[in-house]
């Protein structure tokens, strides 16, 4: 019988089981660089879980670059000697979901250094996308409807600008959980939503200006109400 996912802490010690299950794998078949799995369906036949499950895990996998999976050939072990890749599959394992602190603190840093860089990268392109954000956004909250998907979309923008794939893709990884945690928390109220509107606004005059200095200052005045509320809940 397969396993059921029912909940998010079930959903991840099924993934766990299924990792172990991949390691063990890769030992016992000595299976080296470059080598090939077996499809997901075989795994989930054999592990005795969904293929959907399968997939998650993979996926998580290949995030850390363990594994890479190409289009119509399958998924191969990545460039990773076996003891690292061991030792890094434990670490990955013992990975707990963030806290709200720990995700406040880890965007302010990561968001310092991309709208630094978006302000001497960015391209019309990157002007106008996030001139669209701010323009969702602000109307958003002017018709008194929440925006916080909106406020991270203008935030995401500027991580595209800045031109470092990296850095862009951390902060797609942690936006979902950032968004579930300001809707449980209520973060923005109506004056912290309306004063965005003008710091979204400095922050793209300074990035559209090439400022990267005055881009990073404005972006810490943003963040100022956000950093002490977390540290008050």
């Amino acid at each position: 019988m397969k396993l059921e996912v029912v909940t998010t802490r079930e959903n991840q010690d099924v993934q766990s089981y299924i990792i172990n299950k991949i390691k063990d794998l890769i030992n016992f078949k000595n299976l080296d660089t470059g080598d090939k799995l077996p499809s997901e369906r075989m795994l989930s036949e054999k592990f005795e879980v969904s293929r959907s499950n399968v997939r998650d895990a993979i996926q998580r996998l290949e995030f850390y670059g363990l594994l890479k999976s190409i289009p119509q050939s399958g998924t191969f072990v990545a460039n990773i000697g076996v003891i690292a890749m061991n030792g890094m599959i434990e670490d990955i394992l013992r990975l707990e979901t963030p806290d709200f602190k720990s995700l406040v603190e880890t965007r302010i840093l990561l968001e310092l250094k991309t709208v630094r860089l978006a302000a001497l990268r960015r391209t019309e392109e990157d002007l106008e996308h996030m001139k669209q954000t701010l323009y969702a956004y602000k109307k958003k909250v002017l018709n008194g409807e929440d925006a916080v998907q909106e406020d991270l979309l203008f935030h995401l923008a500027i991580a595209k600008a800045s031109g470092n794939s990296t850095m862009n893709t951390f902060m797609l990884t942690i936006t979902p959980e950032i968004i579930t945690n300001f809707e449980k928390y209520h973060v923005c109220d109506e004056n912290q939503a309306f004063t965005g509107i003008k710091e979204h606004t400095d922050i793209f005059e300074a990035i559209k200006n090439k400022a990267p200095q005055l881009a990073k200052e404005k972006m810490k005045i943003h963040f100022k109400a956000l950093y002490q509320y977390c540290y008050n809940i």
